[in-house]
């Protein structure tokens, strides 16, 4: 069944074909969510509201796109919005946590598993982990995300860097460690 279908029938109220949407998208959205907040139990509200936003405005999805990339905005949007409404998005995060520490452009991520990787965005400051997410995996530019979040393209692109550097000491601190 391709999307199209699939949307409508969601539409239409086919459990069936909702159960369907859901299976198939929500392990990829539940990575979504992961990325934007600091717990399990966290990113499945944000999924679960972003599930019951989907099948609420699924008649808005035109077709232009894919289906997947609709949700993911939509998830994206629902985790942002949760982090306004909790008051957890702070750009004013102070260089001195963070150190200047941003002179090579290496990538020392490569050497990670995935999951040490999540597990380090989690733990970034909040405004650190929105803004890396955005930019770094979601691909909006500095100019979209100031626009989302009520702030400047230069805080982004500061929040972008900062989140790089904080990145870059958390990966040095685990090699060391190893």
């Amino acid at each position: 069944m391709d999307e199209i279908t699939l949307a409508t029938k969601c539409i239409e109220g086919d459990q069936r074909a909702q159960r369907k949407l859901f299976d198939m998208y929500a392990p990829k959205m539940m990575g979504v969510c992961l990325r934007y907040m600091k717990d399990h139990a966290q990113a499945e509200d944000v999924l679960q509201d972003g599930f019951v936003k989907v099948f609420t405005k699924l008649e808005k999805y035109s077709g232009d796109g894919s289906l997947e990339g609709w949700v993911r905005r939509i998830m994206v949007n629902t985790a942002l919005d949760h982090l306004r409404k909790t008051n957890k998005f702070n750009a004013n995060i102070s260089m001195d946590e963070v150190g200047y520490k941003v002179e090579s452009d290496t990538d020392v991520l490569a050497s990670l598993m995935e999951e040490d990787l999540l597990k380090l965005i989690q733990e970034m400051p909040t405004g650190y982990k929105t803004v890396f997410n955005m930019f770094a995996i979601e691909g909006y530019s500095h100019k979209e995300i100031g626009e989302r979040l009520g702030v400047s393209e230069n805080t982004s692109k500061s929040q972008y860097s900062r989140a790089k550097a904080y990145l870059r000491i958390k990966v040095e601190e685990l090699e060391i460690g190893r």
